[in-house]
């Protein structure tokens, strides 16, 4: 089961949602990087259930806890361990359905390539895991930060039929996107989003939704212009993400509809260098970032787990009705926002180690 990711800036995860523990190592950070808990607590804090009306009611705290790697608030440059006890887990609430493979969910493909699943809650499948993603891309986001000036803000860009949101990306803040619960900067949006997700919530039903990213500050040079293009491992970072269904950089999929005199971003004078009038092309030309902000977008389906009656077929292929039992969120994307800025951070964070190797 490969548990490992990133090349020089390395996170390894291990734990399952239900079980007693989550955790991850973060193997290439630069040494001598100031670290405390309150740097990465906060991006937990964000992805944590239980924070409101619109996630599960499941209540985890999810404070971290240091096992190696620091020493007077800076780190060694040694492997970094962190790990977060589970607390409020309830694997009573799986006893009828461990026979059941869940619809949409990854009982039955789990089943069929190892053999054997964990009894309850998804094990390893559960956005349970983002725990650890969150963790260790709050250190990338720091040294990032610390080092190049980068900035990463995620927001909800619409949910089910509701949306887009109307954003600047240039000047869009951590602040703005977390005046609202469902984490749209667009207020007024932001509210139609609310109230669909609760609806959907009251009608024991899910929704999906888009979040957009923004990194900004990142200097041209960073990715490779082949197999390792920054898109190409932005894409494969934001689809190993739980629930997600869809990748867009730049303009996307609706650049398809456009001509290459309309899409063409053109050269310009900017600073002692060269900068683009527009950004259709997303912050990176070639696979490799050309110094403008890499926005890109992800789409999250509606969550697996409903509370309606499912007709569906257990393991042996008999016709059953799934009552699902258990705490989950009715949509995904307020909690997911964290975990997007922190695969982002990841893949940049790496992708710049590997240009100083150059």
């Amino acid at each position: 089961m490969s548990s490992t990711f990133g090349r020089l800036f390395r996170i390894t995860t291990f734990g399952e949602s239900h079980g007693p523990a989550l955790g991850v190592i973060v193997d290439g950070c630069p040494p001598r990087l100031p670290l405390t808990a309150a740097d990465i607590q906060g991006q937990l804090n964000r992805r944590r259930p239980g924070q409101g009306t619109l996630t599960t009611d499941r209540d985890e705290k999810d404070e971290l806890e240091f096992l190696s790697g620091l020493e007077n608030g800076l780190t060694l440059g040694s492997p970094i361990a962190m790990m977060v006890r589970n607390k409020d887990q309830r694997p009573r609430d799986y006893a009828g359905t461990r026979d059941i493979p869940r619809p949409s969910h990854a009982d039955f493909t789990t089943m069929a390539k190892f053999g054997i699943q964990a009894g309850s809650g998804g094990g390893r499948a559960s956005a349970r895991e983002t725990w650890a993603r969150v963790a260790g891309g709050a250190i990338a986001e720091k040294w990032l930060a610390d080092q190049y000036g980068v900035g990463i803000v995620a927001w909800v860009e619409s949910v089910g039929t509701e949306g887009p949101a109307v954003v600047d990306v240039q000047t869009v803040t951590r602040a703005q996107v977390d005046a609202t619960e469902i984490r749209c900067p667009d207020q007024a949006l932001a509210a139609r989003m609310s109230d669909l997700v609760q609806a959907a919530r009251a009608d024991q039903d899910s929704v999906g939704g888009v979040v957009t990213c923004v990194c900004r500050g990142l200097p041209a040079g960073w990715g490779e212009p082949v197999f390792d293009k920054m898109e190409a491992l932005l894409a494969g970072a934001m689809l190993s993400i739980p629930a997600t269904k869809g990748f867009e950089i730049g303009s996307g999929f609706a650049g398809t509809r456009m001509r290459g005199s309309e899409h063409n971003d053109m050269f310009v004078a900017k600073g002692q260098g060269l900068g683009t009038e527009t950004n259709r092309s997303g912050g990176t030309q070639g696979g490799i970032s050309n110094g403008e902000p890499v926005v890109l977008r992800v789409a999250f389906k509606p969550p697996a787990t409903i509370g309606k009656p499912q007709e569906t077929v257990d393991f042996s292929g008999s016709a059953t009705t799934l009552e699902a039992r258990g705490r989950h969120d009715p949509c995904v994307v307020p909690r997911a926002v964290p975990i997007v800025e922190a695969m982002a951070a990841l893949v940049l964070a790496d992708l710049a180690l590997i240009q100083k190797t150059r």
